[in-house]
């Protein structure tokens, strides 16, 4: 019976594919759709030697502007050809200082900026990730790990 599910599954799943697929251009477009989330994959599976983004998303983030804020991390280093992850997170704590991003080189604890809008995010970009020059807006950490004895 079990074998028959995932005959029946296959066909249906190749069948849906190939509704959407009418020209050489949606199959294109399908694989590179294909190719960006298995690069994605990859990242995130090595993740630890990679600049890791992570941009707070929850209400009050979004409201605020976050989501542009991740979108020109995400164009800036495609653009760039920045070797990083960015991620959404929800929400960090810093609600007085929406957006907030935590930035994460290889091999150095993270850095979690406030009120980092458009023009910011490519600042830090710019003098921080590239240049390793710290931005205005660094949040203090405030708080010990659970590891801290």
């Amino acid at each position: 019976m079990k074998s028959a599910y995932h005959r029946l599954y296959k066909i249906f799943t190749i069948t849906h594919i190939m509704e959407k697929i009418k020209s050489l251009s949606d199959l294109k477009m399908l694989q590179e759709s294909l190719s960006a989330k298995i690069n994605l994959r990859e990242k995130i599976n090595n993740s630890d030697a990679l600049i890791q983004v992570k941009v707070a998303m929850a209400t009050c983030g979004i409201a605020s502007g976050a989501r542009e804020v991740m979108e020109v991390f995400i164009e800036e280093f495609t653009k760039r050809n920045i070797d990083a992850v960015v991620t959404q997170t929800g929400c960090m704590g810093y609600c007085y200082a929406e957006p907030t991003v935590e930035i994460t080189m290889p091999g150095v604890e993270p850095i979690t900026f406030g009120y980092v809008d458009i023009k910011k995010a490519s600042k830090i970009i710019d003098k921080y990730i590239l240049n390793n020059e710290l931005v205005d807006g660094i949040i203090p950490v405030n708080y010990e790990t659970i590891d801290v004895q």
